[in-house]
């Protein structure tokens, strides 16, 4: 969600009408790990969504937009953005040299692509589309695995990696894909679980020898903070072409159905975005 402030309550200090704002996904989740309250606000889950052209917010809720981004390029950072900024720098934060497996092209890897390249990481891209892999290399991935012409990608991720395996995986396929990406991990790296887009089915049982194995954590990601969301922004603003937001298309409202069949078809490289107001 990314919008213009029109009016604000008597008691808010920190906001004015024409402000541009965007709303943390869960507008409870101000700082700190996620608590059971803070799930609870998650927009368009536990309450409503952004598909409408005015909502109130908490105003503690909202943070800036950065100058040089688009409301259509500053809506795809509530989710998918923080998604992958807060996987890259929970507990253990990228850094210069590492190595990142970001699984697909869809919003969150191709936000988590980005982050990595400004972080000055080498990025392991993988996709079942040739044309979609080249868009990744445009956007700096160093590496490139066709999954479907290479089903035992993680071979290739230890070749890249002289052996070694990934310091991070942005993890979208779930169970299907699951002990690929421990395999293609370091010892002592990070899974980072972010969804499960996979249609295959593997045992449970391999995952947790795996990771016990070689000392990795899974760690499941539930969006990002209101903190974490401004100091995303801090890095985007220093970075501001490595890390502009990919958009695949961008549909009107009155073709709000047909952008989300474009989105399930998977089809789209980034974002794909509904423009609700009219200019």
């Amino acid at each position: 969600m990314a919008g213009e402030v029109v009016a604000v309550g008597a008691d808010v200090k920190n906001w004015k009408v024409g402000d541009r704002v965007c709303a943390n996904f869960a507008t409870g989740h101000l700082f700190g790990s996620p608590t059971r309250a803070s799930i609870k606000t998650g927009l368009g889950g536990q309450i409503d969504g952004v598909l409408t052209e005015f909502r109130a917010f908490p105003a503690n809720s909202l943070v800036s937009i950065p100058s040089h981004l688009s409301y259509e390029e500053a809506s795809t950072l509530p989710c998918a953005a923080l998604t992958a900024y807060n996987a890259l720098n929970g507990p253990v934060p990228i850094k210069a040299g590492d190595y990142v497996l970001v699984l697909g092209t869809g919003g969150v890897s191709i936000h988590a692509l980005q982050f990595a390249v400004a972080a000055g990481a080498v990025v392991i891209a993988t996709s079942s589309s040739d044309k979609k892999l080249k868009v990744a290399a445009k956007l700096g991935a160093k590496h490139l695995i066709n999954y479907k012409s290479c089903p035992e990608w993680e071979k290739e991720v230890l070749k890249f990696t002289n052996g070694e395996g990934v310091d991070h995986v942005i993890e979208v396929g779930g169970q299907g894909t699951l002990p690929r990406s421990i395999t293609s991990t370091k010892p002592g790296g990070q899974v980072h679980l972010i969804g499960f887009v996979s249609q295959e089915s593997n045992d449970a049982g391999s995952l947790v020898l795996g990771a016990i194995a070689d000392a990795i954590t899974l760690r499941g990601i539930q969006i990002g903070s209101v903190a974490q969301f401004i100091n995303m922004n801090k890095m985007i603003s220093a970075h501001p072409q490595i890390t502009r937001p990919c958009i695949d298309r961008v549909f009107p409202f009155e073709q709000a159905k047909e952008a989300y069949s474009y989105l399930i078809s998977q089809a789209h490289v980034g974002k794909v975005v509904i423009k609700v107001a009219k200019d």
